[in-house]
């Protein structure tokens, strides 16, 4: 599918989309294949022989076109350029600590505030697994064309199963809205429910997981970002017209570590569904965030009878009644005998051995091992 096939002409504001790739986090969860300075994003989890970046990327090309503005840390400045050499440099804006969401997106839209005031931008996380490419690219275009009529539009995963893991969205009512026939008003988002709240979400059959997707034209979405964080907004926007005037180092060395740390949720989603901006486009593409190793259990079945789903550029993995994922970064043999869901991740200065119902408790280990001063590994 190519950029022709999304024209202005039936989709209302596309001739001025940006597409905004957010490429943070470290990913603690997967670690020790994810660390500080190589984060998840960079690797590929899915077999494709694509980085999940430049996975990101290709997915937002043909409706972008060269619009795309990535928003990334200065310690993967080379790594992300390497993957995304398409884009102009002008259009990577590098981080100089990490931050939350709100800093990052902020900044983003203060750029292109600035470049195009009437600029409508999507933010798409650079970590996330998602397919088919097209029915994607159908659900970005109707919520361009949405938020062409002033709104903020998330685009809402329909849950498979009561997830206590993810935001929820609340469904409102259908809105009429040229090039957007399943564009509705979002009521409220909620966080993360207990289990059998989660399951009434399901039940009742109006309520979407939160995948952090947003459109919005940039002027809607900073006047929220300056209602609600004022100060966030004021250094952004300082940020922002220094790197437009071309003199942004010292301006962002001096602004950027005062700034609040906040997620994009807090900061202007939320507020913004409270005064009625806020619309939502259900996506009918399958998604996953690819937060721990369950996950990549999930997204690469066992390439054959063994039960072992087997990762790493020259595993020597060997097994006998066992399954699970092994992850490997080395030459190392590695047999599993009589395990079952087990998760083995093998670099040359770390393994990690766990099971894929505990991979969430990664995390956990992550900073007990930073508590240790053992950071050498992280």
């Amino acid at each position: 599918m190519n950029q022709q096939q999304f024209s202005s002409s039936h989709t209302p504001g596309l001739d001025r989309f940006w597409a905004v790739i957010p490429a943070g986090g470290v990913g603690t969860r997967l670690w020790p294949l994810s660390r500080a300075a190589a984060p998840k994003f960079l690797h590929d989890l899915t077999g494709s022989g694509q980085t999940l970046i430049r996975a990101t990327y290709d997915r937002l090309q043909p409706l972008a076109g060269e619009r795309v503005l990535v928003v990334t840390g200065e310690a993967h400045h080379e790594a992300v350029c390497a993957q995304l050499s398409d884009v102009a440099q002008e259009n990577f804006l590098f981080e100089p600590e990490p931050k939350d969401s709100a800093a990052a997106i902020g900044l983003a839209a203060a750029v292109l505030s600035q470049r195009d005031p009437e600029a409508i931008m999507g933010s798409f996380a650079a970590d996330q697994v998602i397919g088919p490419d097209d029915v994607f690219r159908t659900a970005v275009a109707e919520a361009i064309a949405t938020a062409a009529t002033n709104k903020i539009v998330t685009i809402g995963i329909k849950p498979t199963y009561p997830s206590t893991g993810f935001g929820y969205i609340r469904q409102g009512d259908k809105l009429d809205v040229d090039g957007a026939p399943t564009a509705y008003q979002v009521v409220k988002f909620v966080e993360k429910p207990e289990v059998d709240v989660a399951k009434r979400y399901i039940e009742a059959g109006n309520f979407f997981w939160n995948a952090g997707m947003f459109v919005a034209p940039v002027k809607l979405l900073l006047e929220h970002l300056a209602a609600n964080e004022p100060e966030l907004h004021a250094g952004v926007t300082k940020i922002a017209k220094a790197i437009v005037s071309g003199g942004a180092n010292e301006v962002l060395s001096d602004v950027w570590h005062q700034l609040p740390k906040t997620a994009i949720d807090y900061a202007v989603a939320e507020p913004a569904a409270k005064a009625g901006d806020v619309a939502v486009i259900p996506g009918d593409f399958t998604w996953d965030d690819v937060g721990d190793f369950a996950a990549i259990a999930r997204l690469n079945p066992a390439a054959d009878d063994s039960g072992v789903t087997v990762i790493g550029e020259t595993p020597r993995v060997y097994s006998d009644a066992a399954n699970g994922v092994v992850v490997t970064d080395t030459s190392r043999v590695i047999a599993l005998i009589g395990v079952e869901d087990i998760v083995v991740v093998d670099t040359p200065d770390a393994l990690l051995v766990t099971t894929t119902k505990h991979a969430q408790s990664v995390k956990q280990a992550v900073e007990s091992i930073k508590a240790h001063g053992d950071d050498d590994v992280l």
